[in-house]
């Protein structure tokens, strides 16, 4: 990504818990539990979450595996990371580790991470960032592991979805609405038992499938 979208998020950390909670709905937290009772995860595994924004969701799976576990979140903005450390820091998670870097060019060893996360973030790469991003996922997850995959819910009334299509045009890529409403099928050949549903404030949707084996 451009060193000025970096700038632009490095800036909107400052503010983002407050515009996702507004956004979502969601100000009890319950989609970041949503998406982690997902992951099928188990106590003592690892998880990544990708662009991690300020650490919410890498900060439930932390708790969620336990000490004996390992949670990595990643993102290209450094602000974000600050954001998600003071978080990690405030609430003592030793297995928790954060790492600027690419979504669609991950820093880790092949069949590292039980499960993968990645919430309302994905639509903002572009096709091609979206297919490397994939391929890296598959890559680094072991053989069964989970990616569930959460992004944002086209609103029903006028307003709200009005607001939506001015994010869309903003902070998405070019064919974000087109993978919004048919992001089942970028999970192609990589992954099985690809399921879709609503989140419980239905202001989002998850996608999740796992890695197919050998």
């Amino acid at each position: 990504m451009s060193s000025l979208r970096r700038i632009y998020y490095d800036l909107f950390s400052l503010v983002y818990d407050f515009i996702i909670r507004l956004h979502s709905r969601d100000v009890e937290g319950s989609l970041r539990g949503f998406i982690t009772e997902k992951t099928n995860l188990l106590k003592g595994d690892r998880a990544l979450d990708l662009c991690t924004g300020t650490g919410s969701v890498a900060v439930k799976l932390a708790k969620y595996v336990g000490e004996n576990g390992l949670v990595v979140g990643l993102d290209f903005s450094r602000g974000m990371l600050e954001k998600a450390k003071q978080k990690a820091v405030g609430q003592d998670l030793k297995h928790f580790y954060l790492v600027q870097g690419n979504a669609s060019r991950l820093p880790f060893r092949s069949a590292s991470f039980h499960g993968v996360t990645c919430s309302h973030a994905f639509y903002e790469l572009k096709e091609v960032e979206r297919s490397n991003a994939i391929d890296e996922v598959a890559r680094i997850l072991i053989d069964g592991g989970r990616f569930c995959l959460m992004e944002h819910a086209k609103p029903e009334k006028l307003v709200p979805r009005l607001f939506f299509y001015v994010r869309l045009f903003f902070l998405g890529s070019r064919d974000a609405r087109k993978f919004l409403s048919e992001g089942n099928t970028i999970f192609g050949k990589r992954f099985k038992n690809i399921t879709k549903m609503m989140s419980p404030t239905g202001q989002s949707k998850l996608i999740y499938g796992e890695k197919w084996g050998g």
